[in-house]
């Protein structure tokens, strides 16, 4: 596939457009080999600016309408829609669809969790059954005296209503604290059930509907609820169960992973089943003697985007690189078949693939692309089509012809930091919990607690905004959580390793030097982000920092956000209560009532609020001031002497114990 050699194309320096130098030696190979990606084409596409600002609408026929941004007011759509009511309803749009798209992972996970539990479906299992009789005594379900199977149907029976509930309160709204859940109700803002909600949605953003923008938010808060305390929630604690709850892990990230002598398979995508599958595959006794019977040391597994981060931290496999990286690990030439489900799949991978002779096959009935085999893969047959993918990239390894290009960086993080290690880690096996971590924000020691998560954008360095933020958040005493393609940038600058404590502040350093932590925690997948809601409901749960999550002295970023999915998760964690920063571009229009309402009065009605800004420098200084704000709000704002004890101190402790 040729790049068109004429004068309107505009080449990328690579070292401009990514701070990943695996990444940026790939991108080289592939403008010498004529061969175009997702930066090229970035370049040479102008983003839409009307668009951008989310000030047009085509909802139907009689436009689309196209409003002035520099002077939202000046005219409306031909119905007579004003920018309020258009902003909301686009904005609306895609929380809707982000939230379709981890609220039918949810679903999937939930229909393999039946399957399991009912015996129909034998490739896979309960592990976790510690986690099963939690998850089902954190709903209201008994587990004395039921054996793990009688546990794990009422839980599938409890679950299915996230999804199929018409009316009530969706079944993970017994872990929101009492407070924030009080909140919401005043708002009305609780989901009912998934599918009611998104479809309403839809509904209430057809043409000639609602028309007020402070109603369209009240209904993709709700939404954007459903998916973060209700699908991404369920598939986050399901996946736990059947594959098994993550604990820390040292990992080997970056292109380096690839061996120029084995048979390189990647999966790429979202659903943990594929890639567990995959897994026995690859260990198959038959299929590793084919593999050296065609001339291969063995077989080697790799994760790449999230179904890579998923795998990450269960089971240490090696990840390849994040979103943005996916077309270039290709353009090694050394990957001898590349799996895909569903999410973030880049159509153009399919020809960058066949550049290099790499076998892509499609697996799940929702993404098919025209270029890729489709392969299908069913949970009650799972290795019919995983065994073939194997068999394939062998029959591709004998049969290479590419020229192989392996960058050789090989970066090492530790990930794996489930909500359940966490608490081990912070208070041993009998004494588990978040007191420590409360203890250590209001003595001081860690200023507060960031989530940076997200993807990667070209219309940004690849990498650097995620970089750049977190060292200005742990130089300033802030514990960072990281999910998804985030979390592959901060492993490849060295930042996911407990010896990067000595570029925090002197207090998070301490901190993690005791426990023997890294400053930034590797959680998981980006439906993982559920985990981030678990951690602050026990943080209020633990006392001493207030009783809502908006209380507490918390903030999150996506800086380099670029999927719909984005913008759903920004939505539940902003109506949960926390202060949500993006970067590259925010679709709305500053200085209407929609963005006000938004960026301010959201957090007067008792929940979060959003902010944006692209400098990253910038977002870490919103972010600390945010936190620094909920400190003086619960009175830790001064800093307060540490007193080392000596023995009539203690004496003193114990006599008036």
């Amino acid at each position: 596939m040729e790049a068109k050699k004429t004068d309107t194309v505009k080449l990328i320096n690579p070292s401009d457009v990514t701070i990943c130098e695996a990444t940026a030696q790939m991108l080289r190979k592939a403008q010498r080999d004529g061969v175009e990606t997702a930066f090229d084409r970035a370049a040479n596409m102008k983003a839409c600016p009307i668009g951008a600002d989310s000030a047009c609408c085509k909802h139907c026929a009689m436009g689309p309408c196209r409003l002035n941004a520099k002077d939202p007011y000046a005219k409306v759509g031909v119905c007579g829609a004003d920018i309020d009511t258009i902003q909301a309803r686009n904005f609306a749009r895609m929380v809707a669809s982000g939230s379709a798209a981890h609220t039918d992972h949810g679903m999937g996970i939930l229909d393999l969790f039946r399957g399991v539990v009912n015996g129909t479906i034998t490739d896979y299992k309960i592990k976790d059954t510690i986690k099963l009789e939690n998850v089902a005594k954190s709903i209201g379900i008994e587990t004395e005296g039921k054996s793990t199977t009688e546990i794990a149907k009422e839980l599938y029976t409890e679950l299915e209503k996230t999804y199929t509930q018409l009316e009530g309160e969706i079944p993970f709204t017994k872990r929101v604290p009492p407070k924030t859940l009080e909140n919401w109700r005043k708002h009305n803002i609780v989901p009912r059930g998934a599918m009611r909600e998104i479809m309403e949605m839809m509904h209430r953003t057809h043409m000639g509907v609602d028309q007020q923008y402070e109603n369209i938010t009240q209904q993709f808060s709700r939404t954007a609820l459903s998916d973060g305390w209700g699908g991404s929630m369920v598939a986050t604690e399901l996946e736990d169960i059947m594959f098994g709850t993550p604990s820390p892990v040292c990992v080997e990230v970056n292109m380096g992973v690839l061996k120029e002598n084995q048979v390189n398979i990647i999966i790429h995508g979202h659903e943990p089943s594929l890639f567990e599958s995959v897994l026995e595959s690859v260990r198959e006794p038959t299929l590793i003697q084919a593999a050296k019977d065609a001339g291969a040391a063995g077989i080697n597994l790799v994760g790449m985007c999230c179904s890579g981060a998923e795998m990450l931290v269960r089971h240490g496999i090696p990840h390849a690189g994040n979103f943005m990286s996916t077309e270039a690990v290709l353009v090694t030439g050394a990957v001898d078949a590349l799996g895909v489900d569903v999410q973030c799949i880049k159509q153009g991978l399919a020809k960058v693939a066949a550049c290099y002779g790499t076998l892509m096959f499609t697996t799940n009935s929702r993404c098919k692309i025209e270029g890729a085999v489709h392969i299908p893969f069913h949970d009650h047959d799972a290795k019919a089509c995983t065994d073939e993918i194997v068999i394939r990239a062998i029959t591709r390894f004998k049969n290479r012809t590419c020229p192989i290009e392996i960058p050789k960086i090989v970066n090492t993080g530790v990930h794996g930091f489930s909500h359940e290690y966490i608490t081990y880690m912070l208070g041993g096996s009998f004494r588990g919990s978040y007191t420590p971590l409360n203890d250590n924000i209001i003595n001081g020691r860690i200023r507060g607690v960031a989530g940076v998560v997200g993807c990667t954008n070209p219309r940004v360095k690849q990498d650097w905004v995620h970089v750049e933020l977190v060292k200005e958040l742990i130089k300033n005493d802030v514990l960072v959580l990281q999910t998804g393609c985030s979390q592959i940038a901060l492993a490849k600058a060295g930042l996911t390793v407990p010896e990067a404590a000595v570029m925090a502040g002197p207090g998070l350093r301490e901190v993690c030097e005791t426990v023997g932590m890294p400053p930034v925690l590797g959680l998981g997948a980006c439906v993982d982000n559920s985990r981030i809601l678990v951690a602050a409901s026990q943080m209020v749960k633990e006392g001493g920092l207030g009783d809502t999550i908006a209380g507490l002295p918390v903030a999150g970023a996506a800086p380099e956000w670029m999927s719909e999915k984005a913008i759903a998760i920004g939505q539940y964690f902003v109506a949960s209560g926390v202060f949500t920063v993006f970067g590259a571009t925010f679709p709305i229009v500053e200085g209407t009532r929609f963005h006000k309402h938004l960026f301010e009065e959201l957090e007067e009605m008792g929940m979060g609020k959003w902010g944006f800004t692209a400098d990253p420098y910038e977002m870490a200084r919103m972010m600390i001031a945010h936190i620094d704000k909920k400190r003086k709000a619960l009175g830790l704002d001064k800093s307060r002497e540490r007193v080392l004890m000596d023995m009539a101190d203690r004496r003193a402790m114990e006599a008036a114990a």
